[in-house]
């Protein structure tokens, strides 16, 4: 207990004895310093005393799936600002394959009383799936949001890129330099984000299709492929994805843009200081991350919020990954 107090009032910069009326839930403490120490409890790691435990924790789960992706951080960065301002402090949880799950993150969150979730790019993307956990935190009523989800089937206010808007724009942009033969790489057939990318693809007369793993490894696999039946334009579902279409390219001796062009999506970090500088779809995530933040915000003080889903326009970004074909 000692021990506990001293961490407690040296992360908060008050007294033991502060600390200790706090705890013991006696007067003379002002609302901020007993917010900011029943928080520093919760970041500590320590259990609330029993008769504070049904009070939530001004704290918010922001539930990611990988931090490789240069747009998973830049989200992370915009979230937990915004919640901030708001007085709430951000955990951030990291999926790892064979290391913690998304339902053990879950798990964790509620034991710590959090105020609501934020989820990135969960597993809330995969068709057809059920996921217990997501029926806990709405079992629980447990403030939630979801980024990037196409899950219509979720009981959550939802934020979105509008990923049709984003594939007219590509195949748009291509076709506006003359090329016919265009590809499309996204993710596996059950994540929905890419079914929809799919979907649009489709609709614009695409045919030529290569499903891989969201990654520089899966990229390189799936334009081999793509190559191999003539293309000369290829649109992809991620940044990372763009760059295993480059580096495939380069492989098999061809040029980018000269003998292929290549578009991205995200435009996450560093894109324009790629050889070449790449051609992508910028995603708002500026706000797209003040609206999850306000959505979150509504809902923990008590106000309605629809769970429907809000679509933002992306942003076709033109760099020097792209030219007319030969």
């Amino acid at each position: 207990m000692t021990r506990r107090l001293a961490e407690v009032a040296k992360k908060v910069g008050v007294s033991e004895a502060t600390v200790s009326r706090v705890l013991n839930g006696k007067a003379g403490v002002s609302d901020a310093t007993r917010e900011a120490v029943l928080t520093a409890l919760d970041v500590l790691g320590y259990e609330r005393p029993t008769q504070l435990r049904g009070e939530r924790a001004r704290l918010v789960g922001l539930v990611l799936p990988e931090l490789q992706n240069p747009i998973f951080p830049a989200f992370a960065e915009v979230v937990g600002g915004s919640l901030a301002q708001q007085g709430f402090t951000p955990v951030l949880c990291t999926r790892t394959v064979g290391g913690i799950s998304e339902a053990d993150y879950v798990d964790l969150l509620l034991q710590q009383q959090v105020s609501g979730v934020v989820f990135a790019g969960g597993l809330y993307t995969q068709a057809g799936m059920v996921h217990e956990h997501y029926l806990r935190l709405i079992d629980r009523r447990l403030p939630t949001v979801l980024v990037n989800a196409a899950a219509d089937h979720w009981e959550f206010p939802r934020v979105s890129c509008d990923d049709t808007i984003a594939v007219e724009q590509s195949v748009g942009h291509l076709r506006a330099l003359g090329h016919e033969r265009i590809g499309l790489v996204v993710g596996p057939p059950d994540h929905m984000p890419s079914v929809r990318k799919l979907e649009a693809f489709r609709a614009s007369g695409g045919e030529l299709v290569e499903h891989t793993m969201h990654s520089l490894e899966g990229g390189h696999a799936a334009a081999l492929k793509l190559l191999g039946r003539e293309v000369t334009g290829i649109v992809c579902g991620s940044d990372p994805l763009a760059l295993g279409v480059v580096r495939a390219a380069r492989r098999r001796g061809l040029r980018v843009p000269d003998d292929l062009s290549v578009i991205g999506y995200d435009d996450s970090a560093l894109m324009n200081c790629v050889d070449p500088p790449l051609t992508t779809i910028r995603q708002p995530i500026e706000a797209m991350g003040r609206a999850v933040v306000e959505l979150l915000v509504s809902q923990i003080d008590g106000t309605a919020v629809a769970a429907g889903e809000l679509l933002f326009e992306p942003e076709l970004v033109v760099r020097s990954s792209t030219a007319r074909p030969r």
